[in-house]
């Protein structure tokens, strides 16, 4: 226990305060086991930290523990959670539990047994959350932490705090919140570099490591996580890159399943297996029809990067800037809100609002006479009408 301890007070005392998420308020809730599940080096460790940090006692009552400690090789999660709690502790914060065998069994048991305490649990691997679900189901509230978003992204690259805004808001009133953001910041000063490497928070730390750390969570998916959860075949993780290089090259992608396959050398079904698992795994957004039941073999309508830094990882000097701009969109409105593939236009989102997404110079012609139809444009600072700024939309978290 005192080992835990000293490393939790060493960390609380290297912990940079200069910038705090909006995702902290989910963790001021009342439920007393929280999951955040979340890619490698999106910052669940500094957000546990921070939380820890503002809570009242922090030093007695609260205790930060990673599951990749040796210790876990002798001793069990449940042990040092009941020692902790006969020790006062009321609030225990749990980081890399996919590390951990046992781990989910383990906090139900803890959630049963110790009513007084609190556990916030975490974990990078998407896929082991989910496989999870079942066991900890009427237990846990499990929360996604995103990367960053444009908004959070100017403050912690140049203190330019600003709050968040709904997406009812800005489609009503975007005419009014747009120049109170442009009296604080040029958003085309920063927008680019947004989109080629502000999506994770390690780019602080530096710029010219950045896509090879990315690589390297990329590499963990692709290499551990899928073979080993989703039992994907290690022959095809080469083909699985090739997927997402194509989609990095292409305009925006609406898939021909039966020629892809063909292309990289892969069965149809296997392929859409695959694709499936890739947006399990937090690499692709799949865009299907409203109404659909969506399956493992289910054909998407629209394939899209999870984010624009993926696209400049996989193909830095072939980036299709309309496939940027859609991923961009996808990203940041589809974190809290539902995304369909319309009759017209590029996206329709919560089944009412329909979008199409381009340049300064885009019209409306795509979208018809479809009613609450919006075009989100890049280039562009102001609005109007049903005309809104892109970069807006990334204010939305």
């Amino acid at each position: 226990m005192e080992e835990f301890i000293e490393k939790y007070q060493r960390l609380l005392a290297g912990l940079k305060f200069t910038f705090v998420r909006s995702a902290l308020d989910f963790l001021n809730t009342d439920h007393r086991l929280l999951g955040i599940r979340g890619a490698r080096g999106i910052g669940k460790t500094t957000l546990l930290l921070q939380y820890a940090i503002n809570q009242p006692n922090f030093q007695t009552e609260v205790l930060y523990v990673s599951l990749d400690n040796f210790w876990f090789a002798n001793h069990t999660l449940y042990e040092l959670a009941e020692t902790f709690m006969k020790k006062g502790g009321r609030t225990l914060l749990v980081d890399e539990v996919h590390k951990y065998p046992r781990w989910a069994q383990e906090l139900k048991n803890i959630y049963d047994d110790f009513s007084e305490l609190r556990v916030i649990f975490t974990g990078s691997s998407l896929l082991e959350i989910l496989n999870a679900r079942a066991d900890l189901s009427r237990r846990a509230v499990v929360f996604s932490l995103q990367g960053l978003s444009f908004r959070e992204y100017l403050a912690l690259e140049g203190g330019i705090e600003l709050p968040a805004v709904s997406l009812a808001d800005v489609l009503s009133h975007h005419a009014d919140i747009a120049p109170t953001i442009l009296e604080k910041v040029k958003p085309f000063a920063h927008f680019q570099k947004y989109l080629h490497h502000g999506y994770y928070p390690f780019f602080k730390e530096s710029e010219q490591l950045y896509f090879s750390k990315l690589e390297n969570v990329v590499n963990l998916i692709l290499e551990i996580e899928l073979p080993q959860l989703r039992q994907l075949d290690v022959a095809y993780i080469a083909k699985m890159r090739q997927v997402l290089a194509i989609l990095a090259e292409s305009t925006p992608f609406t898939p021909n399943m039966s020629k892809l396959s063909e292309r990289i050398g892969i069965n149809r079904t296997t392929l859409l297996q695959y694709v499936h698992f890739l947006q399990e795994a937090g690499l692709l957004i799949n865009l299907y029809k409203k109404g659909e039941g969506i399956s493992q073999l289910q054909k998407p309508n629209k394939l899209f990067l999870d984010n624009t830094n993926l696209a400049f990882m996989f193909s830095p000097r072939m980036v299709d800037t309309g496939a940027l701009r859609e991923t961009f969109f996808a990203n940041q409105v589809g974190f809290k809100h539902k995304l369909n593939f319309p009759t017209q236009g590029d996206f329709l989102v919560d089944e009412k609002y329909t979008f199409e997404v381009g340049g300064k110079n885009k019209n409306r012609k795509q979208l018809g006479a479809t009613p609450n139809g919006f075009l989100a444009l890049d280039d562009i600072e102001y609005g109007s009408g049903s005309t809104v700024p892109l970069w807006l939309f990334g204010f939305l978290y």
